[in-house]
């Protein structure tokens, strides 16, 4: 299998390069050990896998490169993993860049200038690729060809560079900033749901065993239940409670360590951190039963309004503590019994909207 090529701009390779210099070579070890390689090993998701094996396997029969394939949900649920496992299944290299990170049509040339023939690219937050970029990637997916444009006034010409055949492996969190005609040149895509606690567990398992960390199975299902349905926080809370279990234990992560330490790191029985909690306190303490605008919500708590959008609201929607009504954002019952506060009476259920 050919190995994992990266590409960023020469500054960003070189503050990569010396962070990674820096980095325990076990520890870099562990952290690419966590990842599945292959689609068996992937936890979850089981239409994915199901249509994704398809895919590949006939690919493979072919002998010819997948589709390009597009993977939309939030964060932490394992889209930069399965372009790893793309290609692992297609035993082919991997180059990995993203949106922001191709910030002109010469970054993205070079890049794939440099490919070769079957190889996987995978392009995080694809969503926020500039447009004279995403317009060049036009050309690259459907003829493996682009036409550049080099100098500028009347001395310009125009240039055109064939490249190998390639799989395009697309990432976003906002499937719906992907632009239409970008969209539809994906031959496959697919949204990536929350976890349940049952596959989480499994994943907590799974990178115990690869920790060496003996985890009991009430302690592994507790885990599970605060891991907000994301097996990134799975693994990184199971890290965080096995240090705790070696600092005040024996090493042994049990219930009662478990809990213990996911009180002192702030997660509570439902998987809700500081922020959480600060945004359901608001709507409830500050605002009862009154709909709050995204820009009030944000300044309340001191957070960025995108962030509150993307990454704390789905958690709070999905486990009925939160409303996104027309109004604006409002607590639900469960949320005020989540935090033991008394239901709003029906004059405050009937205030007007606070914010914008």
């Amino acid at each position: 299998m050919s190995p994992r090529r990266e590409w960023e701009p020469r500054p960003a390779r070189e503050r990569r390069g010396r962070a990674l210099a820096e980095l325990d070579p076990l520890e870099r070890a562990i952290e690419q050990s966590l990842r599945p390689q292959r689609l068996a090993d992937f936890v979850g998701q089981d239409q994915l896998k199901a249509q994704l094996g398809v895919v590949l396997e006939a690919a493979r029969a072919r002998g010819e490169p997948p589709d390009h394939l597009l993977f939309a949900g939030p964060p932490g649920l394992g889209k930069t993993s399965l372009a790893f496992v793309v290609a692992n299944e297609l035993g082919a290299g991997v180059r990995t860049s993203s949106g922001p990170a191709l910030a002109r049509t010469g970054d993205l040339a070079a890049l794939l200038a440099d490919l070769h023939g079957g190889e996987v690219l995978f392009i995080d937050e694809i969503h926020r690729l500039a447009r004279p970029v995403e317009e060049l990637l036009y050309g690259a997916m459907e003829d493996f060809r682009v036409d550049l444009v080099i100098g500028k006034g009347p001395g310009a010409r125009s240039v055109r560079l064939d490249i190998p055949r390639f799989t395009l492996v697309g990432a976003t969190t906002r499937v719906g900033l992907v632009a239409a005609p970008l969209r539809d040149r994906f031959g496959y895509h697919y949204r990536l749901d929350y976890y349940s606690d049952h596959d989480l567990e499994q994943v907590v398992e799974r990178t115990a065993r690869t920790l060496g960390v003996a985890v009991s199975p009430d302690a592994a299902k507790e885990i599970a239940q605060r891991s907000r349905g994301t097996p990134r926080l799975a693994n990184r809370l199971l890290r965080r409670v096995r240090d705790y279990a070696q600092v005040h234990g024996d090493g042994t992560v049990d219930l009662a360590i478990a809990k213990r330490a996911l009180e002192l790191f702030g997660v509570d029985a439902l998987g809700l951190d500081r922020v959480d909690l600060e945004i359901l306190r608001v709507l409830c303490e500050r605002f009862p039963g009154r709909p709050v605008g995204l820009s009030t919500l944000a300044v309340s708590v001191r957070e960025n309004a995108g962030t509150i959008e993307e990454v704390y609201e789905p958690f709070l929607i999905q486990r009925g503590l939160l409303e996104r009504t027309p109004r604006g954002r409002l607590a639900t019952g469960r949320a005020y019994l989540h935090l033991g506060l008394p239901l709003p009476g029906d004059d405050a259920r009937h205030g007007a909207p606070v914010g914008g």
